[in-house]
Formats: structure tokens, C-alpha cells, sequence
């Protein structure tokens, strides 16, 4: 075996590795997300009063947006956490190990009632649920903080990252996704194997926790022991992470994290509003429930196109074209989605998600690299590299948005009848009205809005950050007393890795200038 052949095996086997842990913790999402408050509003209460249903239902959805929304403040403190972990398995992988493990068994908790204590004693049902969802949360967290945050440790190069990502976001797509064409089969044939009734009750839910769960952990445990932390010059010579309190501060002073951070937060706002009641359009708007696999069918095909070629792309078209691009397409098919549930078209539907999802994993990698490249911007300004606490913001954002999700499903199907054995011919133009207004014309809004922030305050490219790491090279040398002759050696490796081959003569001149113009967009004052 030659020794370039040595070196790739080693390299395919590691993206191999890394991109299966995304696919089950992406239908792992999807399950919590979306799926847990159609669990719960069809089949959680269902040997409870239909009157006293109704109210246990509100409750618990309401439970789990208060505490989603809780935990968004401890997200930046489990990535201080994760930065701050020191073994001989590295910072990361140990998290993949346990955050897999524990949140993948209390997922199989929560989707069989804490094993039918809610048919016992619906008080202790609730204390016990808030406790379990809680530590669920957390690990999930964890697993999810840790997976993103290996990016930076494996590769400095722009690029490589985004090699990495594409992985992830392509497998995730498949994990997400995929389960939304399964979902209904297999919760309908386990419950008719357990009971002998076609419909979607508790055994075919639990069934189907069962399965996401043992999927969790075989994917989070190929991420543990597939890959490998690198410790390149930024990583090993840069500043410990910090306190707690240091974590909130590393976020709070990147500006460009936080503009990111907000354009991204508007669109899985909009994403998981519309994704989170598609079941609902199918059933209760098209009255085809049994056809609602096509959402998950489209977006599974259209991720296997398109996530492939987002590397290819990216070599021609910079990241910023891609996401604004991408939103202004999602505008178009939310006018599509609006047309097809006043007509009531399946083709107009499928035409709408394909629209919808072609643009996704464009927009979903470019803020996960801009979030990826903000860690050296905040290097650079701020002295210290908090790789997993600026990663963290993406889960945290996400489980926003998740506490949104959540909260629509239940409150729609609350509100507008559309729970227990509710068919489309019960449904008013009131209903209607209803669900198009929080599925489309509100998310149609955070869409537009979330292109404009984009489009005023994002200021680092690709070229940028490769100006920036090599201003770090230089900087990091300098403090540790490399030699003249030494900055300048790393000078001249840095600028090679300038985008486009472009040498600049002075890197450390055009770093700085990288980092006062972004800064100037909030106001701060950049000494660095």
C-alpha cells in the first residue's frame, strides 16, 4: 500500500464516521421536536376524559416550550463545559458517547408515558415529566454541541470544513427527513401488531421512540470512537476557555456570530412552524393523511441531490449568494404552499415542498461554516478560541425554534379541533384560515426578515477568514517568541491559504481591517 493511500483510507474513514452521527441524531431531533407533541395530542391522553384531555394536552405542550425555552441559557454554559473537558479521548467525543447514550433512553421514556404513570396519577405524571425532560434536553444538547464543535478541531481550512459539513448536513437531511416518510408506517403497524387497530396508538409510539433511540446511540457512538481531534497551532496555543461567565462573554462580544446567529434564528423559526404541522395539512386541509409521507419523500431526495453539490458550488459561488438566494426561493414556495391549501392540490403541495427544500441544506451549511469561521474572528479579537460555547449557539437557536415548533403543533390543534378522531370534514374556513396563518404567512415573514439581516451585517467570506487565520499564525507565533525568521515562515504558509490563491503582502494589515470593518456594523470598537 502506498503512503497516499495510507493517508486516505484513514481521512475517508473519519468522514465516514463523522457523517453517520448527524443522520440519528438529526431523526432524533425530529422525533423530540415535532413528533413527541403528535404523540402527544393523538395518543398520550387518549384513555383519559376527552374534556379533561384537552387541558392535560395545553399543559404539557406548554411544559415543554417554557422549558426549551429555559434551557436556551444553559446551552452556552454546556459548551463551556465541552471546551473545558480535558481526556485522553480529546474534548469532544466523550460527550458523543454519554449525550447519545442517556438522552436516546430517555427519549423511550417520554414516548411511553414514564411507562404509563400517566394513566395512574396524572399529577406525578406531570412533576416526573418536567424532571425527565429536562435531563433529556440537556444530554441531548450535549450530543449535539459536541458533533459541530469537532468541525473547527478537525480542520482549520475553510474548505476541509466545509467538506465536513456537507457530510453532516447530508446524512442529517436523510436522518430527518427520512423519518418523516416512516413515521406513520411504523407507528401504525406496530400498534395494529399490539392491538389489532389501524391507527396510530401508544404501543406503535413506543415502538417507534424504541427504534429512534437505538439508532441515537449506534450513530453517536461511530462519531466516539470514528474520529479523531486534531491539535493544530491555533488550537494548542490559544487561551483556555474560561468560566462560565466567560462563555456568555465570548458570545455577547462576536458580533459576527450574533448577526449570524439571528439571520439563522428567523429561518428555523420559519422552518419548524411549517414543518411542524405538514401532518396537519395533509390530514385535516387535503384530508390525505395516508399521503403525508411524500414530505418526507421530497426533501430526502431533493437532500441527496443538492447536499453533494454544495462543496462544488461553493468553490464558484460565495457563501453569501448561496444563503440569500436560498431565501429569497423559500419566499416563493410559501406563496405556493398558500395557493395549494386554498385549492386543496396535492401536485401544488409537492410542487411547493420541492421549492421549499431545494434551497435548505444551502442555507443550513452556510450558517453552520459562518458560525464555524466566527470562532477565529472572536480569536482575534477577544484572545481566547471557544470553539464548542460558539457552536452552541446553533442547538441553542435550534431548540428555540423547537420550543416554537412545539408550541404551534399544540396550540393549533387545540384550538383549531384538530385532535383525537378529527377529520378533514369537521374542519371550518376558520380552521383553515388559522393554520395558514402560523404554517405560512408568519414564517413567510421571518424568511424575509432573516434575508435582510443577513444581507446588512454579515461581513466574513471565505477570503476573509483565511486573512484571519493566517493573522492568528502570525499573531500566536509572535507571543510564543518564535523568531523573525519564524513569523515570517508562517507569514508565507498562511498566505497560500489565502481563497482563490491570491497572495496578500501584508497579512496582518488586511486582518485587521477584516476585523474593524465587521465590527464597525454594531459599533465596536476593535483593538485588535
Amino acid at each position: 500500500m502506498s503512503q497516499g493511500q495510507a493517508q486516505t483510507q484513514p481521512h475517508l474513514a473519519q468522514r465516514i464516521a463523522y457523517a453517520c452521527g448527524n443522520f440519528g441524531q438529526s431523526a432524533f431531533y425530529n422525533a423530540l421536536s415535532t413528533y413527541f407533541v403528535i404523540y402527544v395530542t393523538e395518543a398520550l391522553f387518549a384513555n383519559v376524559d376527552k374534556g379533561k384531555a384537552a387541558g392535560l394536552i395545553a399543559l404539557i405542550t406548554g411544559l415543554v416550550v417554557v422549558i426549551r425555552i429555559a434551557e436556551i441559557f444553559i446551552d452556552p454554559l454546556l459548551g463551556n463545559l465541552v471546551d473545558n473537558t480535558t481526556t485522553k479521548f480529546g474534548r469532544f467525543r466523550p460527550w458523543q458517547f454519554l449525550g447519545g447514550l442517556v438522552s436516546a433512553l430517555l427519549l423511550v421514556m417520554v414516548f411511553t408515558g414514564l411507562f404509563g404513570l400517566v394513566n395512574v396519577n396524572q399529577t406525578w405524571f406531570i412533576v416526573l415529566f418536567v424532571i425527565t425532560f429536562i435531563v433529556l434536553d440537556v444530554f441531548y444538547s450535549l450530543r449535539d454541541i459536541s458533533y459541530w464543535g469537532m468541525i473547527p478541531a478537525i480542520s482549520e481550512d475553510s474548505h476541509e470544513r466545509s467538506v465536513y459539513t456537507a457530510l453532516g448536513t447530508f446524512t442529517g437531511s436523510i436522518g430527518y427527513n427520512g423519518l418523516t416518510v416512516v413515521v406513520v408506517p411504523i407507528v401504525t403497524a406496530f400498534t395494529y401488531m399490539f392491538t389489532g387497530r389501524h391507527e396510530q396508538g401508544q404501543a406503535g409510539w413506543t415502538a417507534f421512540a424504541v427504534i429512534v433511540a437505538l439508532l441515537g446511540i449506534l450513530t453517536a457512538w461511530t462519531v466516539a470512537f470514528g474520529t479523531k481531534e486534531n491539535e493544530s497551532a491555533l488550537r494548542s496555543k490559544a487561551q483556555k476557555a474560561g468560566g462560565p461567565l466567560q462563555a456568555f462573554k465570548a458570545i455577547a462580544q462576536n458580533d459576527q456570530l450574533l448577526w449570524v446567529a439571528l439571520s439563522y434564528l428567523c429561518y428555523a423559526i420559519a422552518n419548524v412552524a411549517t414543518t411542524g404541522v405538514l401532518f396537519y395539512l395533509f390530514k385535516f386541509v387535503l384530508g390525505l393523511p395516508n399521503s403525508y409521507s411524500i414530505a418526507g419523500v421530497v426533501p430526502v431526495v431533493v437532500g441527496l441531490i443538492m447536499s453533494p453539490l454544495y462543496p462544488i458550488v461553493n468553490r464558484r459561488v460565495p457563501r453569501r449568494y448561496l444563503f440569500l438566494g436560498g431565501m429569497a426561493l423559500v419566499v416563493v414556495s410559501y406563496l405556493v404552499f398558500l395557493l395549494s391549501a386554498s385549492t386543496k392540490s396535492l401536485p401544488l403541495v409537492v410542487a411547493a415542498l420541492v421549492l421549499y427544500y431545494v434551497p435548505q441544506t444551502f442555507i443550513q451549511m452556510t450558517v453552520i461554516l459562518g458560525l464555524t469561521d466566527s470562532i477565529e474572528y472572536g480569536q482575534l479579537k477577544n484572545g481566547r478560541r471557544n470553539e464548542a460555547v460558539t457552536l452552541s449557539v446553533r442547538p441553542m437557536l435550534d431548540k428555540i425554534a423547537g420550543a416554537v415548533s412545539n408550541g404551534l403543533v399544540g396550540f393549533i390543534a387545540v384550538s383549531a379541533g384538530m385532535t383525537g378522531h378529527a377529520t378533514a370534514a369537521d374542519m371550518t374556513a376558520g380552521n383553515i384560515a388559522t393554520f395558514k396563518t402560523f404554517a405560512f404567512y408568519i414564517p413567510m415573514a421571518l424568511i424575509v426578515l432573516g434575508f435582510l439581516v443577513y444581507f446588512f451585517t454579515v461581513k466574513i467570506s471565505e477570503k476573509m477568514h483565511a486573512e484571519i487565520v493566517k493573522q492568528l499564525e502570525v499573531k500566536l507565533a509572535r507571543e510564543n517568541g518564535a523568531s523573525s525568521e519564524e513569523s515570517a515562515s508562517v507569514r508565507g504558509a498562511g498566505a497560500v491559504q489565502v481563497a482563490d490563491g491570491v497572495q496578500t503582502p501584508d497579512a496582518a494589515a488586511q486582518a485587521a481591517r477584516v476585523v474593524a470593518e465587521a465590527s464597525e456594523v454594531t459599533g465596536i470598537a476593535d483593538a485588535a
